[in-house]
C-alpha cells in the first residue's frame, strides 16, 4: 500500500475516485453531504493538488483512498472552544478523507487517519482538527477510535445550507 501526495498527473484518477465514493454514497447513505461532481469532485482535487494537499492511497495500483491535509481551516474554527488553544498554522487539519466503497469496514480509514496524524507530527505541528457533518456517525466513530476527542457543534460560517453545523474534533500532540 502507498499513500502519497497527488501530483498533476493523479487530478483526473483522483476525481472519478471521489465520483465513485459520492455515487455510492447516493446510492446508500450520504453521511458526508457531498455532491455528486461538484463536492468533491475533480476541480477541487486540482485545487488541492495546487495548493500541494491532496494525498492518495494505492493499493496493486488502484486508489483506495485519499484525503486532504493541510492547514487551512476552511472556516471560522476560531469560534470553537478548543481543548488546547492553538492558532493557525500549529495545527493541521484533514479534509474530505474517503475509502473506496468496496474497501470500507477493512480498517483502511484507520490507516489514513494513522498516516495524517503521523505526517502531521514530522512536519513538527502540535495537533490535527477537523470537522464533520453532525449525522455522519461512521466518521465521528473512526475518529474517536484514532484518538480525537469532541469539542461540540459550530457554525463554521461556510453558508451551506443543508449542513448548518458541523461537529468538531481535535487531537493533540
Amino acid at each position: 500500500m502507498e499513500i502519497r501526495k497527488c501530483n498533476i498527473d493523479d487530478i483526473a484518477e483522483v476525481g472519478g475516485f471521489y465520483d465513485t465514493v459520492v455515487k455510492h454514497l447516493d446510492d446508500n447513505i450520504n453521511y458526508p453531504k457531498w455532491v455528486y461532481k461538484v463536492y468533491p469532485s475533480g476541480d477541487s482535487v486540482r485545487e488541492k493538488v495546487q495548493g500541494k494537499s491532496q494525498f492518495l492511497c494505492k493499493d496493486n495500483g488502484k486508489i483506495v483512498g485519499a484525503f486532504v491535509l493541510n492547514d487551512d481551516p476552511d472556516g471560522a474554527y476560531e469560534k470553537v472552544a478548543w481543548g488546547k488553544p492553538l492558532a493557525e498554522g500549529e495545527y493541521m487539519v484533514c479534509h474530505t478523507l474517503a475509502t473506496a466503497p468496496d474497501q470500507q469496514g477493512r480498517g483502511l480509514g484507520k490507516q489514513l487517519v494513522e498516516f495524517c496524524i503521523a505526517y502531521a507530527k514530522e512536519q513538527g505541528f502540535q495537533g490535527i482538527r477537523l470537522d464533520v457533518v453532525p449525522d455522519n456517525i461512521p466518521a465521528k466513530r473512526l475518529y474517536e477510535k484514532c484518538g480525537f476527542s469532541y469539542v461540540g457543534d459550530v457554525d463554521l460560517e461556510r453558508d451551506i445550507e443543508e449542513i448548518p453545523l458541523f461537529s468538531m474534533y481535535e487531537l493533540n500532540f
